[in-house]
């Protein structure tokens, strides 16, 4: 019989896959802008800034979205760190690149003032938790590291949301423009407030339970050699 803890890493691990198979989804839909196929919607591309802005955001972003989700596999970070590590900084750096072009893309938004503020502020903010990320990582605070890396992908996982409720809108009877304001801020506000309640109920558990096995370790250590 199939216990609670048992179906909750179930659900959990199929919540993983899932978010997974969206985020390497999007990023290869969104390569497509880059090899100018497929459709393009005209109202992004009226953006006052597209050009070059929108091509470098496409690729900073999307790389972002490639490369995140193998970040999250704790087999990768045990058996290859040095793999873990380049694919991070690849990572970090594509989130960048797709935040600063982001944020002139924001001011360039034929959406009005309400767009502009609600990207602008998710570029701003990816900036700060993956600038905040590398440098808990330089410093090797690697539970804050983790949190804030978190934080990071909840945040580039943006970019599947938005594409998740713009379909809704036109069945709702909602226009794509008011639908693109609203998703300015929809598309990144309740990913962010999920990702905050998990880090502040997994991290602390998880450092405690790193502390608790170092201490064990120490004093194993410790005895070996009282005892030798």
């Amino acid at each position: 019989m199939m216990t609670g803890a048992t179906m909750r890493t179930r659900t959990a691990t199929a919540l993983r896959a899932t978010a997974a198979l969206l985020s390497v989804g999007v990023a290869l839909v969104s390569y497509r802008y880059l090899a100018g196929v497929g459709p393009r919607a005209p109202q992004i591309l009226a953006n006052l800034f597209a050009r070059p802005w929108l091509a470098l955001h496409v690729a900073g972003a999307a790389t972002a979205l490639l490369l995140g989700p193998a970040q999250f596999v704790a087999g990768l970070r045990a058996a290859a760190p040095r793999v873990h590590r380049w694919v991070g900084r690849s990572y970090v750096l594509g989130c960048l690149l797709g935040a600063v072009a982001g944020l002139v893309l924001a001011f360039g938004s034929t959406a009005g003032p309400v767009a502009t503020v609600g990207f602008g502020t998710l570029s701003i903010l990816w900036i700060v938790v993956n600038v905040e990320g590398w440098r808990a990582a330089l410093q090797r605070r690697f539970a804050d590291h983790r949190a804030w890396m978190i934080r990071s992908f909840a945040l580039t996982f943006a970019a599947v949301t938005l594409r998740l409720y713009l379909p809704l809108f036109p069945l709702l009877g909602v226009d794509f423009v008011d639908g693109y304001r609203a998703v300015s801020i929809l598309s990144w506000v309740p990913n962010l407030i999920l990702a905050e309640l998990y880090v502040r109920r997994a991290i602390p558990a998880a450092a405690i339970l790193a502390a608790t096995k170092a201490a064990r370790s120490a004093t194993g250590a410790s005895g070996s050699a009282t005892s030798s």
